[in-house]
């Protein structure tokens, strides 16, 4: 009898904290209150915010302005959220381009568990370089970074330039914030599925 207590007290702890970051999660969010937007509102207003990203990703770092144009895919995650309490998730819309046209939606989601609390925003900038990497993404019916593909998260040097064995792989991230790019961050473990929008 006195065994089971602390396992009990375990599992009531973590279910307790399951529930305080759905809360938390659910709580912070960064839509409007008119969330029942219809699909052209809401593919209007990714890709508006979409244009936005790209902006601030050449203030933060101009030479990937370049990297951006040799893309055959540019796939924009302009806001995605993410909360924790012990077990974190994060989640967030975004809009494919290829050749310069919108080519689709796509949802995101990330989850993981630590010591970890708070909320936070940030944005993603997947760059497909190689046609090979860009189709099997596309005919992919969910896509899982480290799974189904590697994605080279790029850092930038003391010199304010993009470190050159990262630009030359095949799929290349960017991951910003209000501070700026993020520098040491993994994707890994995030899964991207095709929004019907």
């Amino acid at each position: 009898m006195f065994d089971t207590f602390p396992v009990l007290r375990r599992a009531g702890l973590a279910a307790a904290a399951i529930g305080v970051a759905g809360l938390m999660f659910t709580g912070c969010t960064t839509t409007s209150p008119k969330s029942s937007a219809t699909a052209t509102e809401q593919r209007q207003s990714l890709n508006s915010a979409a244009e936005a990203t790209l902006g601030k990703l050449y203030q933060a770092s101009p030479q990937s302005r370049e990297l951006v144009a040799r893309a055959r895919g540019v796939l924009i995650f302009p806001d995605v959220l993410s909360g924790s309490f012990i077990i974190g998730a994060e989640h967030g819309k975004g809009v494919l381009r290829v050749g310069g046209s919108t080519a689709g939606y796509y949802s995101t989601t990330a989850g993981s568990v630590g010591f970890q609390a708070g909320a936070q925003s940030k944005a993603m900038v997947l760059l497909f370089m190689t046609d090979e990497a860009l189709t099997k993404f596309r005919n992919s019916s969910g896509w899982t970074v480290g799974a189904d593909a590697t994605v080279a998260v790029v850092n930038i040097g003391a010199n304010g330039r993009i470190d050159t064995n990262t630009a030359q792989q095949p799929i290349v991230g960017f991951v910003m914030n209000n501070g700026g790019l993020m520098a040491g961050v993994s994707l890994a473990g995030t899964k991207i599925s095709k929004l019907d929008l």
